[in-house]
């Protein structure tokens, strides 16, 4: 596992000076974006975009935090998204603890959503198409372990559906040049991150591990998903 840094701009300690070179010169191929052959189809199966529901939860896993977060804050119709782990138990939902890759956490995002803006489905085509990279076996990018895997966590019987029909429409359509390997599993339970966590890219945006591998999927977000995307991004902290 390759770590990630926690000051504004320093990589990290222990992270060399050649390797911050490197990642500073190449990063961008290190960002974890999916080899798709054409851009994904609106999901067949979704759920309705109806005005009297409240809101409602998502939970997705796609690598680090950070970018997810920086993602989704941007889709219009996101209301609030919080980093942090799912897939353990609470006695093992800290960053250190996740970190070793054996508490079966994954490193996630909720995203509580208005599902009269922006459907279940097209999260997941936004997840798909430019927040991780749906092939990549318990890895995104220079991340690696488990704790970095591709998974869905639904909250419901209807997100069940939507996800396992979705994963299956793009894999018989040979969307992406290697196979899915995205789970699908009940939401056990979801843990916020520690504080210095969240909105970590809004906060930093200078650095190096931010500027490589998360900006350049919120500009994906932009450029793919016009209608859905939203300038100023959510923030957790607001009322």
């Amino acid at each position: 596992m390759i770590p990630r840094a926690l000051p504004r701009i320093a990589p990290l300690p222990g992270l060399s000076l050649l390797f911050a070179l490197a990642l500073a010169t190449t990063g961008c191929n290190l960002a974890a974006t999916p080899s798709v052959a054409a851009p994904l189809p609106d999901p067949t199966l979704d759920t309705p975009n109806a005005a009297s529901q409240h809101e409602q939860v998502a939970v997705l896993a796609g690598g680090c935090f950070w970018g997810l977060q920086a993602v989704f804050e941007h889709v219009k119709g996101v209301h609030k998204v919080w980093a942090g782990y799912a897939g353990g138990s609470a006695d093992t939902a800290q960053y250190e603890r996740v970190g070793d890759g054996d508490t079966g956490h994954a490193e996630s995002v909720k995203v509580v959503f208005d599902p009269a803006k922006v459907s279940y489905g097209q999260l997941l085509k936004v997840y798909f198409s430019v927040a991780h990279d749906p092939t990549e076996l318990n890895r995104q990018g220079p991340d690696s372990g488990t704790q970095y895997r591709s998974e869905i966590f639904y909250t419901s019987e209807q997100q069940h559906d939507v996800a396992r029909a979705y994963v299956a429409q793009l894999s018989a359509a040979k969307a992406f040049a290697d196979p899915i390997v995205t789970k699908i599993a009940p939401l056990p339970a979801f843990y916020p991150a520690e504080a210095y966590h969240q909105d970590y890219a809004r906060l930093h945006p200078d650095n190096m591990y931010i500027v490589y591998n998360d900006a350049p999927k919120v500009e994906q977000l932009k450029r793919q998903f016009p209608s859905l995307y939203q300038s100023e991004p959510v923030r957790i902290d607001a009322k």
